[in-house]
């Protein structure tokens, strides 16, 4: 009692849960109740307004990313659809893939919360690392889209959003540039982490274009950057490849139920077959077959010898072969 229920939708409308928000200001009483997780419900992988925005999230080409339930129904009141919220939950790699089913573009809309901010990061290199484009939009005076909304007109609304939204190293540098342009050391932390972002990019065309601005507005050159972000893909490409080798041992070890040191040697043969497998072409195949099949019948054979004269000799199949 005394709570106003939303109903969670899953991507084709069926509803999957509830969520209840507290009407009093009770603080001894938790602000949100959820469903508990299901096989039905996981909210990790759901998004809530996502049925009833995907329409127009393709139409618009963007979607929208806020916090809370009244968020979402605030810019719907106020003629924007393509909105969803990860209901109060940090941003998952399956929620970002639900979003990438309809769009490759997302607007994050935050709140003036500053260490919020800072711990949200984390959600926009995952975006990043799927290949999306990010941009960024803070609120003025720790307003959230539900309450700014209520301050101005559904027009205002709109034009503020579209005008104020930066891409990730805008806004990242513009937040936290002021706590770090007097200290060298911060300063160089910073440009690491925006660095560390950019590696996560998979288009090296997006990497570049990312690449120049940072270079702008942080005042170091694109060569140094491009050198750094080469170091940690690198890197993480050696981690990958490593882990990769390390699960194939796992799996061999499973397939034969034994540590790496009891596995049979005709196991490790066997995998280093699958790993080495040259492929003849036809001809040599051919060849093959024939020395097989016929490599004792005699064929007769014409060569020049050292002083060019023409000879004529027999040779066995197999012979002709060698």
């Amino acid at each position: 009692t005394g709570r106003v229920m939303f109903p969670i939708h899953n991507i084709s409308g069926k509803v999957i849960g509830f969520g209840g928000r507290i009407l009093t200001s009770d603080k001894k009483l938790a602000k949100y109740i959820n469903s508990p997780q299901t096989d039905i419900y996981d909210k990790s992988k759901t998004l809530y307004g996502l049925f009833q925005a995907k329409k127009q999230i393709i139409q618009d080409d963007n979607c929208y990313l806020v916090e809370g339930y009244t968020d979402v129904i605030s810019m719907h009141q106020s003629g924007i659809e393509n909105v969803v919220a990860s209901s109060g939950t940090s941003l998952t790699v399956d929620q970002i893939k639900l979003i990438h089913r309809f769009t490759k573009n997302i607007t994050i809309l935050y709140d003036g919360d500053v260490a919020g901010i800072k711990a949200s990061f984390r959600g926009i290199d995952l975006i990043l690392e799927e290949g999306m484009n990010v941009r960024v939009l803070l609120f003025p005076d720790g307003d959230d889209p539900d309450s700014y909304s209520k301050k101005v007109t559904n027009e205002e609304f709109k034009e503020f959003i579209k005008n104020n939204s930066k891409d990730f190293i805008s806004f990242k540098t513009s937040l936290l540039y002021k706590e770090v342009e007097n200290d060298p050391i911060k300063r160089a932390e910073l440009i690491k982490d925006i660095v560390e972002s950019i590696s996560v990019i998979p288009d090296a065309i997006n990497r570049s274009v990312y690449v120049k601005e940072c270079s702008k507005i942080m005042d170091i050159s694109e060569q140094i950057l491009q050198i750094e972000i080469n170091k940690l893909i690198r890197k993480k490409s050696g981690k990958a490849a490593s882990n990769k080798s390390s699960d194939s041992g796992q799996d061999t070890a499973k397939n034969y139920g034994a540590y790496p040191e009891e596995i049979p040697p005709e196991a490790y043969l066997e995998e280093e077959a699958k790993q080495v497998d040259p492929v003849l072409d036809h001809e040599e195949k051919e060849l093959l077959r024939m020395m097989m099949q016929d490599g004792n019948v005699g064929v007769d054979v014409e060569a020049e010898d050292t002083d060019k004269v023409s000879q004529s000799f027999q040779l066995t199949v197999c012979e002709f072969g060698i």
